[in-house]
């Protein structure tokens, strides 16, 4: 059966793809958790919306217009929160405008279509080539990003501390913000809108649970995250279920078993 699986181009491009996000999800997650941002992995996810319900208006590839505008959104968000603005209320003026003409764009079309569905919940069917090739530049940048991991760490757990040793807080927090954007664009397609957070939070908060280290957790995270999300392609594919929901049902039985082994035998 997985033999004849691996024979489908489309389900090897969502192979590839599921395994690329889901280590994306897992090593930004563990900042998302710490920094308690979820709300804004929502945000993002419908600003990433409204831009798709754009391209589909404008009948053009999605991500040439979802990847620069959710860009546009972490870089307002980050400018508004320096001007006093609490990130959740940043967001949430993100999450309104963005909703309000994704439903807008929408309601241009002379018909919604199975397309507007697959981005609002997520389809496996929907992962093209050229979604490859940018999680492909986005594991070249990743990649490029470990050494700014402590910097991160470190800024999440006191920020005013880290810009009194001469840490350049608001340029690194600018661009985890867009990488975490563009995380959420690749994810959209695979996830979808609605549960994209989720995708986020869950893998980090699992390894939160047992992990004592924030590298002991951010390691757990990424094995997670591609565990559950690999796990879930699977079951949807044998199962013939929406990818999206086995793929964060599966985290979600991840988490409570962390939840349980941290009652029984502690943190490690």
């Amino acid at each position: 059966m997985i033999v004849d699986l691996l024979s489908l181009d489309f389900f090897v491009r969502s192979l590839i793809l599921t395994t690329l996000v889901a280590f994306f999800a897992g090593y930004y997650g563990v900042f998302v958790v710490q920094r308690q941002m979820s709300f804004l992995g929502s945000g993002l996810a419908h600003a990433a919306f409204g831009s798709v319900a754009l391209a589909m208006l404008l009948d053009t590839e999605p991500l040439y217009i979802a990847v620069p505008f959710t860009l546009l959104g972490a870089t307002l968000i980050h400018w508004l929160g320096n001007r006093g603005l609490s990130a959740d209320s940043s967001t949430g003026i993100l999450f309104s405008v963005s909703m309000a003409l994704g439903i807008l764009f929408l309601s241009l079309r002379e018909s919604f279509g199975q397309d507007a569905f697959a981005y609002l919940f997520g389809s496996v069917l929907y992962v093209e080539t050229v979604d490859l090739w940018i999680a492909g530049g986005l594991l070249v940048l990743t990649l490029g990003t470990f050494p700014l991991w402590g910097h991160w760490a470190y800024a999440g757990l006191d920020a005013e501390l880290a810009k009194s040793d001469g840490r350049k807080v608001d340029l690194l927090e600018w661009l985890l913000v867009s990488l975490i954007a563009l995380v959420i664009v690749l994810s959209i397609k695979l996830i979808g809108a609605v549960l994209i957070t989720s995708f986020l939070v869950l893998p980090a908060s699992a390894a939160r649970m047992v992990s004592r280290s924030f590298a002991r957790m951010t390691v757990l995270a990424i094995l997670f995250s591609i565990l559950g999300a690999l796990a879930g392609l699977l079951i949807s594919a044998f199962a013939g279920t929406p990818a999206s929901a086995a793929i964060v049902l599966v985290h979600c039985g991840i988490l409570g078993l962390c939840i349980l082994g941290q009652a029984r035998f502690g943190r490690a």
